[in-house]
């Protein structure tokens, strides 16, 4: 390590925002200065939809070689975008408390999914969200769509000065326009029980070399910033996608929550075109990461017998 902590970051406005309150976190906690490294990666250079150029996990690889080459100290990833097989020489060192978890609707004249009128035109890059969103309106036309937030925001009839916009509404993160203020933007937050989010969606994580989470300057700042709650549910999340074998841009959503000693788990899998979905839930008792992800195992388990590889396009039997 150098004399300041190299933090490693996308290039993008939400990244940018991202990284640097994790960065100052980390200085504030171990005291050391801190410096950004912009990596572009494959996704910021690629312009085709997610699942032509690889899925979600193209923005993980060049920050992750660049940890691995030393250009960077740590890297920053939306966990959402983190492929679930670990990084040879890496460890997610940290996972911070969580934002809001939901998936937001961004529609002209403050409509609502409820109140969209059939035909509407609503943009989004993901699987998930296109099945979901077909599933709770049939009627509307979902559009997949790239760019950053600012990009697909301008779409959007009266929610950019930057044209009239071609569509109706846009599905985003709502956990990302929270982090960059753009909230005044949302017409309405999506009920989880209409559109469970990404495994790990409105969660970070710190990655680092595996050495240095035990051994650096900011090894204790890194544990002190990992957030247990948050950690449990992103594993339980995590692992169901994981042993169904399905990559980050699969249509799966999953939400787990802690309330009290037990640690609940919802998961869908869907049609790509939305004619079906399977959910399912499971609670435990057991809180500790082991126990999540066992608890996320036994939740994809249950979807296989039930038939999920008959329904999306999963590596899994």
């Amino acid at each position: 390590m150098t004399g300041s902590l190299r933090v490693g970051t996308r290039a993008s406005a939400l990244a940018l925002t991202q990284t640097t309150t994790v960065a100052e976190r980390i200085s504030s906690l171990s005291g050391a200065v801190h410096e950004l490294v912009r990596i572009r990666t494959e996704g910021d250079v690629h312009k085709g939809s997610l699942t032509q150029i690889g899925g979600t996990g193209v923005f993980v690889a060049a920050l992750r070689d660049a940890l691995l080459a030393d250009r960077c100290d740590l890297a920053v990833h939306s966990l959402k975008d983190l492929p679930t097989v670990p990084a040879e020489g890496l460890n997610v060192a940290a996972i911070p408390e969580r934002a809001d978890t939901r998936d937001a609707l961004c529609a002209r004249d403050g409509l609502t999914l409820a109140t969209l009128p059939d035909g509407a035109t609503v943009g989004t890059g993901s699987p998930r969200r296109a099945a979901q969103l077909r599933a709770a309106r049939p009627g509307l036309e979902v559009i997949d769509i790239r760019g950053n937030v600012d990009t697909r925001l301008a779409r959007v009839a009266g929610l950019s000065e930057s044209g009239p916009g071609d569509l109706d509404a846009v599905v985003l993160a709502a956990a990302g326009l929270f982090r960059l203020g753009r909230e005044s933007v949302i017409t309405e937050l999506i009920d989880p029980a209409v559109m469970l989010p990404a495994p790990g969606q409105g969660a970070l994580a710190v990655e680092c070399r595996t050495g240095d989470a035990v051994d650096s300057p900011f090894a204790a700042a890194l544990k002190d910033y990992d957030h247990t709650t948050t950690r449990l549910a992103v594993t339980a999340e995590r692992a169901v996608l994981r042993r169904l074998e399905a990559g980050c841009s699969a249509p799966i959503g999953a939400l787990a929550t802690v309330t009290g000693d037990v640690l609940t788990l919802q998961a869908v899998v869907c049609s790509l075109d939305g004619t079906q979905l399977l959910r399912l839930a499971r609670s435990g008792g057991d809180l500790s990461v082991d126990g999540a992800d066992a608890l996320g195992v036994g939740l994809a388990e249950d979807l296989l017998a039930a038939g999920a590889a008959g329904i999306a396009p999963l590596t899994a039997q």
